[in-house]
């Protein structure tokens, strides 16, 4: 009987990739492992032969020999032995990683994570709310916040003669340790002696009590771009919190506010305005003036019959497009507005306007609105 190939076995090609055989390792792992089918002499088989394939192709030497020379690399003296020794018998530390891994990410833990990633300083968060016309020109701000800095006195060791704390006997400066469970199942958990640092400190420093960090305010200037949107976060790097033992700061990050502006409002990089106007000014034309964003006074014409809701565009008159040197366009919305309180005189003119007008030339929606509707009456 020919013997089964390596690949097959995993069920990968010859070009999978590192990860791609370990994928396939782990999840045949787990299903025929002996654990989950007790008295399964075939899933036994199974498994035997899956760990010894990955054990083969796992390793890159051994699996270039392997491409060579097939299992006969392994045997008769080529490629230093039989790799598994007499008999069988599978790695159970490789074994151990494999599912710790596995378990590791399920419980959202995502890798093992050594000591170095664990005294990384936390991210900070801020809030900063500034005008239409800051978000427009661009400005730099000094904010201040609070935050840790590595301590002088220890030099961020926590320690009382400033130096690295020696590593942990228990964890071997992992910061965590490992329980296996149930055959294969390999839980991380903190470590008890150092609580997930990695060292151990016998004398803690006075000053920052063993933390390697202390707590300052600090004042830090922000550049905020000229057409910068509302709710934009911006990252500042390494203005966070001070890692611990000289572990790498966190980032900084800055949510923008832009807060309501009086008489413009924003779509994007597009102004958006409304503007009253009189009846005259809507019937005859007029001229209207109204304060740009940049600080320059804008001429808005009105032409000759302007309706209420008619919307004049102003072409780049809006923000700044950022990383550009283009502008967003400001749109007008205009609405006539019918006036009130008016003089007997006023009265009067308004009479003779209307006598004028019976013949709706000059209002052609209404004549055209009421021949809709005039065969409703019948």
């Amino acid at each position: 009987m020919a013997e089964q190939d390596y690949y097959e076995i995993l069920g990968v090609d010859k070009s999978a990739s590192a990860d791609d055989i370990k994928h396939a390792f782990r999840k045949q792992a787990m299903q025929y492992h002996p654990d989950r089918n007790p008295g399964n002499k075939e899933a036994e088989q199974k498994f035997k032969e899956i760990n010894e394939a990955y054990e083969v192709l796992k390793d890159e030497q051994k699996r270039a020999a392997y491409d060579r020379y097939g299992k006969a690399a392994f045997q008769n003296g080529m490629g230093g032995g039989n790799p598994f020794g007499e008999g069988f018998g599978f790695n159970a530390e490789d074994l151990s990683d494999v599912f710790s891994n596995i378990f590791s990410d399920f419980m959202g833990g995502g890798r093992a994570g050594g000591r170095s990633e664990n005294l990384r300083g936390s991210d900070l968060a801020y809030k900063l709310s500034i005008t239409l016309e800051e978000a427009f020109r661009g400005i730099e701000k000094e904010i201040k916040i609070m935050t840790t800095e590595p301590c002088e006195t220890c030099h961020g060791y926590g320690t009382a003669d400033g130096k690295e704390a020696p590593i942990c006997e228990t964890c071997h400066g992992r910061g965590k340790i490992r329980r296996q469970q149930g055959g294969f199942f390999v839980f991380e958990t903190t470590c008890p002696t150092c609580h997930g640092e990695g060292h151990t400190i016998k004398d803690k420093c006075k000053k920052c009590n063993g933390q390697g960090v202390i707590r300052v305010e600090k004042s830090i200037k922000v550049k905020i771009p000229a057409g910068v949107e509302d709710n934009v976060r911006m990252r500042v790097a390494g203005e966070g919190e001070a890692g611990k033992r000289g572990g790498a700061k966190g980032d900084l990050y800055i949510y923008i506010s832009i807060a309501e502006h009086k008489l413009y409002e924003r779509q994007d990089a597009h102004l958006y305005t409304s503007i009253p106007v009189s009846m005259v000014c809507g019937a005859l034309g007029g001229k209207v003036e109204i304060p740009g964003i940049d600080g320059q006074k804008l001429e808005v014409s009105i032409p000759e019959g302007t309706q209420t809701g008619a919307q004049i565009r102003l072409k780049g008159q809006g923000m700044p497009i950022m990383r550009n040197d283009k502008r967003g366009d400001l749109f007008v919305t205009v609405k006539v507005e019918t006036p009130t309180r008016l003089s007997k005189k006023q009265k009067e003119l308004l009479e003779e306007f209307r006598t004028l007008s019976d013949n709706d030339s000059c209002q052609p929606e209404t004549k055209n609105f009421f021949n809709k509707i005039k065969d409703l009456f019948n």
